[in-house]
């Protein structure tokens, strides 16, 4: 995000039909246990680098902060269908992670906690805007385009259905 273009007008994500959004994210609950942590910690990238390069149906992405412990991403997918695809394919690099979580939790005490969320938002219940800024998250993820197409404020935008 840091290097595209910053749009000088009011702009809202180009989305159609049902969005997918997943949170995944993890926190360090005990920092010298670098062999539990690390791992996970360097797991993510490469799968995000994976997705970006697989037409698996990831749309786009952005890290999410939340203090020195936990780390995360905002995902955003084509659909409920790939992204459990993904999850599920042993070919790829999120299975394998996954297993060695689990295989290192059992001996970790608690040294890392993992979490995810998945929100499949339904046509008509999400809007966005995005002002003398780069697009970000959906917009990212779909493309923007002009606020007007869909309404001047939010009450419009999810009002339209179109969203």
């Amino acid at each position: 995000m840091g290097t595209a273009p910053i749009s000088e007008r009011r702009v809202t994500a180009a989305a159609e039909g049902d969005v997918v959004v997943f949170l995944i994210g993890m926190r360090i609950n005990r920092w010298r246990a670098v062999r539990h942590w690390l791992p996970t910690l360097a797991a993510m990238p490469r799968m995000l680098k994976e997705l970006s390069r697989d037409g698996s149906g990831l749309l786009g992405h952005r890290a999410l902060g939340g203090g020195p412990r936990v780390f995360g991403a905002a995902q955003y997918w084509e659909s409920r269908e790939k992204l459990l695809a993904y999850a599920s394919d042993q070919s790829g690099q999120h299975r394998p992670a996954w297993a060695a979580f689990n295989r290192r939790v059992r001996s970790s005490k608690g040294s890392v906690g993992i979490w995810h969320e998945t929100y499949v938002v339904p046509a008509g219940s999400y809007e966005s805007v995005y002002v003398d800024m780069p697009p970000a998250g959906l917009g990212a993820a779909w493309g923007v385009e002009p606020v007007g197409r869909r309404g001047e404020r939010a009450a419009q935008r999810l009002a339209s259905g179109a969203v």
